[in-house]
C-alpha cells in the first residue's frame, strides 16, 4: 500500500484508512472480528485508523484502542468530537469546555497520552470559530494531539478556519474528511479547490455510497431484509430514513447500473470499480473504508488495487457528473 503526505504537512499516511464507525455491538461488528480487521489492515501496510467519540456511545474507541495496543507508535490514530456525549448544554459542540473534556474522554477509551488527528466532526455554528482553533492549538501544544482537521466543513467554513488560525498564529488544520463517491461530487465545485489552496488533505468517507454502488440496491425493488438501507428506512429518525431515500433515488441507481455494468465487463465486483474510481482522483489523499467483517475488507482493499481503464474511468466521469460541474473540455456533460 502506497503512503503520502497528508495536506501541508509531513504526517505520511496510507492510500487506505480503516473507518470503524461499525466497531462495536451496535455497528455489527464485535471486537474479535474487530481486532482481525485492524490486524489486516496494518499487516497490509495500512497505518491511519480513524474512530469518533460518537460511535457506538464510545465503544469503536475502546475496541479501536486494545486493538493497536502494543503497536500504538506504527499507527496514525484519528478521532473526532461535537456530537453530544452527555445531556447538558455543554456536553456538545466546538466550544474549549466541550472539547476538552471530549478529548479527555477520548484519550482514555483510546488508551493513549496522545491522538495522531483530531478532528471537529462538524461545523459549529454557536462557537466563534476563533475559540475552537484556539483550544484546537493548545492540545497541539500541550502533545495531546498532534494534527488538526475537520470533517464535513464547507469550502467558506474551512476558509474561515483557516485564517482564523493564521491570525491568533496557530496550528491549521491539515486534513479534511468529505463525503466523495461517484453518488456525491458536490465537492469538486469549490471544497477540493479550498483544500488544495489552504493545504488540506482529504480522507473521502462512503465512497461507496452507502453500499448503493455495490449492487445492493435495485430499481423498483425495496432494500433487502437486513441491509443498511433497509435498516435505515425503518429507523425511528427521520435524519436516517430521509439519508437512504435520499441515496436510493433513480439517478443514483442509474449510476450504480452503470458501475455493474463496467464491473462485469472487466470480471470483478461493483464495490471494486467504484472504489478504484474514487482512489484514482488526484485530490483524494486517502479512501476511508468501513468494514464489518475481513471479508469486506480484503475485498475493499483489492478494490482500491483495481487499475481502473481509462475509459472505463471516463465513461463513469460522464454518467455521474452533476450538471453544476463541466466537463474539463467544456463539452456538455451526458447523464
Amino acid at each position: 500500500m502506497r503512503h503520502t503526505q497528508l495536506g501541508r504537512s509531513g504526517l505520511k499516511v496510507s492510500t487506505a484508512c480503516l473507518g470503524t464507525m461499525n466497531f462495536g455491538s451496535s455497528g455489527g461488528c464485535d471486537e474479535t472480528e474487530a481486532a482481525r480487521i485492524v490486524d489486516a489492515f496494518l499487516e497490509a501496510g495500512g497505518n491511519v485508523v480513524d474512530t469518533a467519540d460518537a460511535y457506538n456511545g464510545g465503544d469503536s474507541e475502546r475496541i479501536v484502542g486494545r486493538a493497536v495496543r502494543g503497536r500504538r507508535d506504527s499507527v496514525v490514530l484519528a478521532t473526532k468530537a461535537f456530537l453530544p456525549q452527555g445531556p447538558g448544554p455543554n456536553d456538545r459542540g466546538l466550544s474549549r469546555a466541550h472539547l476538552t473534556r471530549a478529548l479527555e474522554g477520548s484519550l482514555r477509551r483510546l488508551g493513549t497520552d496522545h491522538v495522531d488527528l483530531y478532528q471537529c466532526h462538524q461545523w459549529d455554528d454557536s462557537t466563534p470559530i476563533e475559540e475552537t482553533m484556539a483550544a484546537l492549538d493548545g492540545f497541539v501544544r500541550s502533545g495531546k494531539v498532534r494534527y488538526i482537521g475537520c470533517s464535513n466543513f464547507t469550502a467558506a467554513q474551512i476558509v474561515e478556519s483557516q485564517w482564523a488560525a493564521q491570525r491568533a498564529g496557530g496550528t491549521p488544520f491539515v486534513a479534511l474528511q468529505p463525503q466523495y463517491s461517484l453518488l456525491a461530487r458536490s465537492i469538486e465545485a469549490e471544497i477540493l479547490p479550498v483544500c488544495r489552496r489552504h493545504g488540506l488533505g482529504t480522507l473521502v468517507w462512503s465512497p461507496l455510497g452507502g453500499g448503493v454502488l455495490a449492487g445492493r440496491y435495485r430499481r423498483g425493488e425495496a432494500p433487502q431484509a437486513g441491509t443498511r438501507m433497509a435498516r435505515l428506512k425503518a429507523s425511528p429518525m427521520p435524519m436516517a430514513r430521509a439519508w437512504a431515500d435520499g441515496l436510493l433515488n433513480e439517478p443514483n441507481l442509474v449510476i450504480a447500473e452503470h458501475v455493474a455494468e463496467a464491473a462485469a465487463g472487466l470480471g470483478v465486483t461493483p464495490a471494486a470499480v467504484a472504489l478504484a474510481w474514487v482512489r484514482r482522483r488526484p485530490e483524494v489523499t486517502s479512501v476511508i473504508v468501513g468494514p464489518r467483517t475481513l471479508d469486506q475488507l480484503r475485498d475493499n482493499l483489492a478494490g482500491l488495487d483495481l487499475p481502473l481503464p481509462p475509459e472505463v474511468a471516463a465513461r463513469l466521469d460522464e454518467v455521474s457528473r452533476p450538471a453544476r460541474l463541466a466537463p474539463a473540455d467544456g463539452t456538455r456533460a451526458g447523464g
